[in-house]
């Protein structure tokens, strides 16, 4: 199984994983070593603490390395006038009569919380390539099904906004 990533997540993902490894690690060993000298380590707080760190940020290393490794680079293919990756899309919910903007993004930049949503996702996939005007049907992984309308598209540039999930 691989994630659909573009270069600029590639990119972000493999910074985060030089500062991890060059930086951090270094740093997160020496805290080990610090807090060991404080004694008895079954009750010693700050060694482990600094161990669940260092575990964390080791955790952290393995995860990107995995990522890079299996990821699917992907570049965004749609046209002046059509929904495309990192697009904020203000949609129209016929069902309630509700408006909200979305942007659609890769898996890993996903955040529904703060309106972006995965490419991957029912309602990014059903997005994708589609024009201001056109009316979205959205079938869920339940199998439910619900209508937007695209009230309108604002093209946006891959500028690495997100944090890396």
């Amino acid at each position: 199984m691989h994630d659909d990533l573009t270069a600029q997540d590639i990119a972000m993902m493999q910074k985060e994983l030089d500062h991890r490894k060059l930086e951090l690690m270094p740093e997160l060993i020496e805290e080990v070593k610090r807090t060991r000298a404080f004694g008895d380590l079954s009750e010693n707080f700050e060694y482990k603490a600094a161990k669940q760190a260092q575990n964390r940020n080791r955790s952290r290393i393995r995860y990107l390395e995995r990522m890079i490794k299996s990821a699917h680079v992907i570049e965004d293919k749609a046209g002046a006038d059509e929904v495309g990756l990192f697009d904020k899309v203000e949609l129209l919910f016929e069902d309630d009569e509700d408006t909200e903007t979305v942007q659609v993004v890769t898996t890993v930049r996903c955040d529904p919380l703060s309106g972006r949503i995965s490419c991957k996702a029912p309602l990014g996939k059903a997005l994708l390539g589609r024009k201001a005007g056109d009316e979205v049907s959205v079938t869920t992984e339940e199998g439910g099904s619900y209508t937007v309308r695209i009230k309108s598209i604002t093209k946006e540039e891959d500028n690495g906004d997100g944090p890396i999930l």
